[in-house]
């Protein structure tokens, strides 16, 4: 199994309720080997020119796993530029990639209309599902997690595998998608919940940027001031409440639809809920920052064990494609 972080910046909630949880969750199973990597070449494809705050998204991102529950040994944590028999693959598997497939993948126009202040337009970008392809690939990764928006960017990857193996024989495990559970998690502007968006609530922030974030977002437009029936299934606030207030969410849903519980209070109740909720994760993660050196070691120990696996793989299909 294997999943992936670019380092662009802090958790999210949005990533904390689509994925790291689940992360955690499936490194408990004994038969699982997990891997989880830093995408650190991926981080490129937006933010090529800003590579001087890579090492310290790294080494955040890292403690952010760590703080969360992962655990290097149950599971392989490591760096994507650790490990170079990547890059090779990626070469390989970009010279049998049809330029059509990649143009079609839904997250490409999505991304240059969403990001259009910055320059994005470039090969690495167009490319980014064969290199997403080498990562699955080279660990031999047979699940990937991901929510059901997310199954399109996979399945190009698996159009991809299919087509090395046609070409060379079945040198390639076709990856299968583990599906999340949890639902979309909206944003402050009620679109999914991105960094490049900026309508983030961050799981780093103190309270006070907490609550900050909270009474930023959109509700229902129609529930103007307190008193005013509320539609709860339309508004990104009630989303979070379903997944960080579950305990209250009937008596939520009903005091909304009558109004009465008025938008700021329902808010207020998210933000307490959200302040005690990652509360563990913030004490965690300081004392670990306490610790100089162990985001280093983990990611050491990380690559020690990826690599062997990545050069069997890149070997195997070397030799398939008679290049040894």
């Amino acid at each position: 199994m294997l999943t992936g972080y670019r380092p662009t910046g802090p958790l999210h909630v949005g990533h904390w309720a689509g994925n790291i949880e689940n992360m955690v969750a499936l490194q408990e199973d004994p038969d699982r080997d997990c891997f989880f990597f830093i995408a650190d070449w991926h981080m490129l494809t937006t933010h090529y020119d800003r590579t001087d705050e890579l090492p310290g998204f790294v080494h955040d991102l890292v403690l952010d796993w760590l703080a969360a529950g992962l655990d290097p040994e149950r599971s392989t944590i490591y760096r994507q530029s650790d490990v170079p028999e990547v890059a090779e693959l990626a070469l390989l598997l970009g010279m049998v990639t049809p330029l059509g497939w990649l143009e079609r993948v839904p997250s490409f126009k999505e991304r240059l209309r969403d990001m259009a202040e910055r320059d994005i337009a470039n090969f690495g970008f167009l490319g980014y599902p064969v290199l997403q392809t080498a990562d699955i690939a080279i660990v031999r990764g047979e699940l990937v997690p991901v929510g059901e928006d997310q199954v399109p960017h996979l399945e190009i990857s698996r159009e991809i595998v299919r087509r090395v193996n046609r070409l060379y024989g079945d040198v390639l495990v076709e990856p299968q998608p583990l599906l999340s559970e949890t639902p979309l998690i909206p944003g402050s502007d009620g679109r999914k919940m991105s960094k490049s968006l900026d309508n983030a609530i961050w799981v780093r922030d103190d309270e006070d940027a907490i609550r900050a974030s909270v009474r930023s977002f959109i509700t229902d437009p129609q529930k103007v001031r307190r008193g005013d029936p509320g539609r709860p299934e339309i508004c990104p606030i009630f989303a979070l409440q379903r997944r960080f207030s579950p305990e209250r969410i009937g008596e939520i849903e009903a005091g909304c639809r009558s109004g009465e519980l008025g938008c700021v209070d329902c808010k207020t109740i998210l933000a307490d809920n959200l302040i005690e909720y990652f509360r563990p994760y913030r004490e965690r993660r300081a004392e670990l920052a306490g610790d100089q050196g162990l985001v280093e070691r983990v990611l050491a120990d990380g690559a020690g064990r990826a690599r062997p696996v990545a050069r069997q793989t890149l070997d195997a299909v070397r030799e398939a494609m008679h290049f040894r």
